[in-house]
């Protein structure tokens, strides 16, 4: 049972990779991978809403937020694999590509490649696009202190 969740772990954080990319990016990355792979349509893409949910002060009480876009894709490919890919945003190609990715990443001759050559880029990509918005975040900072003025000094 152990190695089943660590399965699902591994699979929940590249599917979250994968859903989180950049749609031009994946695109140049997974292309060579995908092309001419032999695949059925399990969900053709499709582009929906999904209502996004937050917690006050981020432990709290549960609210509705709003809606975002997603875009969503499934197949299952010709050796029976099912691949699934839900994308921010309207990019249905986005969606189709993490699908196929999704699936190629659950057989165990493709995993390691294209961890080396998808996964792992995209995450390097998102973790410079977070250190960039958060350098621009922290050159806003403010910081707000107090004077003390003579006669309030004991």
């Amino acid at each position: 049972m152990q190695a089943e969740s660590v399965a699902i772990a591994k699979r929940s954080e590249w599917l979250g990779i994968l859903s989180r990319s950049v749609g031009s990016e994946l695109k140049a990355l997974a292309a060579d991978l995908v092309r001419g792979v032999i695949f059925e349509w399990l969900r053709t893409p499709n582009v929906g809403l999904v209502m996004v949910r937050g917690r006050a002060g981020g432990t709290g009480n549960v609210f509705n937020l709003g809606e975002m876009t997603v875009a969503r894709a499934s197949v299952q490919l010709k050796e029976g694999t099912v691949g699934h890919g839900y994308v921010q945003g309207r990019d249905k190609r986005q969606a189709e590509l993490a699908a196929i990715v999704d699936a190629l990443l659950q057989q165990p001759d493709r995993h390691d490649e294209i961890i080396t050559k998808v996964i792992e880029p995209l995450r390097q990509k998102a973790e410079v696009r977070r250190m960039e918005k958060s350098r621009k975040a922290a050159s806003t900072k403010v910081d707000f202190f107090t004077m003390v003025r003579g006669e309030d000094l004991p």
